[in-house]
């Protein structure tokens, strides 16, 4: 029916006889005769748009279906959403893990945060409830009084990667896709993985990005006391996302807790969160793909900043006895002793005040550690820091200082500056 009235609507001359029959017409008869075809038209475009959201949904759980997730343990079953897949775990009242497609359609979607949380009619033994995270209260104001827990309801599959879909972002909210996170570790940490997986589409606009995410589960772990249904923290959350397209992927492993570290300290490969986790991800796919992408950590991939010259800090394994690395140093601001930092010289500058800044793994505005030299102590220089220095890998050891709440050292010569 929709092809028949497209064909007429574009059919030539169509318009021009439906505004001018036989007889003559007025302006305003013209008018409205078009308004009507528009209002019509409009009609149709949410009609047509409406079954285009529905095949792409379609297509997402065809796809995840084909990606291959993980087994169920026995007694569990996988439960189907409009743009997500889960296992849900009974006795920790949440999914052991969610599966989902972060679609190109992400990049220009529209659809915010509904907050219409509740629970998922999907679950035979009943999900997880908003009586497991807070209390509230109705107050004479037709108010609300709460009583919170101490934990947000962390989605796992976020809204986010769904606001081409009203749908699918709404089925978001339901709590078997939640799971109790600190409120810092919910609202920042996790928050930027969250956005570097989905900004890696801006770099890969035709890609489709599978992810699967979960958090870590084991008897014993504590539960939320006030919960209704006795929910479980988990101390461990952990995420994996593959490009088949592009043949890349990457896993991360965060604890429920705020984070001081540059987030890239957490990324690793997706064989060794198969290995913590004992699931099996992406099978579907081709054992070669699996082989090439399950093993990569290319951080370059994932985070724009390292691709334009950036580095991650220097893994605890290159340094010495006594070294720390940059993602360290935060740890002893303002300490009286004096301490070895070593880091990869990506950037330097000299302000206006003619002092020099030289910048360890991160450039200038995003730095994570700085060295600094006043302006009277360079003659102590054999080299200009600048530019002598720059791409090296250095160690520095002075008194560690808070520069506008970052790390930072005040050296005075290059004795306190070693080549490695």
């Amino acid at each position: 029916m929709h092809t028949k009235i497209l064909r007429r609507l574009l059919a030539p001359g169509w318009l021009l006889l439906a505004v001018l029959p036989a007889g003559s017409q007025t302006i305003e008869q013209k008018i409205a005769a078009l308004e009507r075809q528009t209002d019509s038209l409009l009609a149709l475009q949410m009609q047509l748009g409406s079954r285009i959201e529905d095949l792409k949904l379609e297509r997402i759980r065809r796809d995840l279906q084909a990606s291959g997730l993980p087994t169920p343990l026995q007694g569990n079953t996988i439960t189907w959403h409009a743009a997500m897949a889960l296992e849900y775990a009974e006795p920790f009242e949440q999914a052991r893990w969610v599966a989902h497609i972060i679609s190109p359609d992400v990049l220009t979607g529209t659809v915010f945060r509904s907050n219409d949380f509740r629970p998922d009619p999907k679950i035979a033994t009943g999900s997880a409830v908003e009586e497991d995270y807070f209390l509230k209260f109705l107050k004479p104001d037709s108010s609300y009084q709460y009583d919170g827990f101490g934990f947000d309801r962390g989605h796992l599959a976020p809204s986010a990667d769904f606001r081409w879909s009203a749908r699918a972002l709404s089925e978001s909210y339901y709590y078997s896709n939640m799971s109790p996170q600190r409120p810092a570790f919910n609202r920042e940490s996790w928050a930027t993985v969250e956005d570097r997986v989905r900004g890696y589409l801006y770099s890969n606009p035709t890609s489709s990005l599978y992810v699967v995410t979960g958090p870590v589960l084991r008897p014993g772990l504590p539960k939320v006391e006030r919960s209704v249904n006795k929910v479980t923290i988990p101390e461990y959350y952990w995420k994996v996302a593959l490009d088949p397209q592009q043949r890349k992927g990457i896993g991360f492993v965060m604890p429920n807790r705020k984070v001081e570290e540059p987030i890239e300290q957490y990324a690793v490969t997706i064989d060794s969160v198969e290995r913590l986790t004992g699931l099996d991800f992406f099978n579907g796919f081709p054992e070669e793909l699996q082989r090439e992408a399950e093993g990569q950590r290319i951080l370059a991939d994932w985070f724009p900043q390292i691709a334009k010259g950036d580095v991650e800090p220097l893994s605890v394994n290159e340094l010495k006895s006594g070294q720390t690395n940059t993602a360290m140093a935060r740890a002893w601001i303002n300490s009286s002793r004096e301490i070895t930092v070593c880091g990869i010289v990506v950037g330097g500058r000299k302000s206006r005040a003619g002092n020099i800044l030289l910048n360890l793994d991160r450039q200038f505005p995003n730095q994570v550690f700085t060295v600094f030299i006043r302006k009277e102590f360079i003659p102590n220089f054999s080299y200009d820091p600048v530019e002598y220095l720059k791409g090296k890998t250095i160690c520095v050891k002075a008194r560690v200082v808070g520069l506008d709440g970052l790390p930072a050292m005040f050296i005075e010569d290059e004795k306190q500056v070693e080549l490695r």
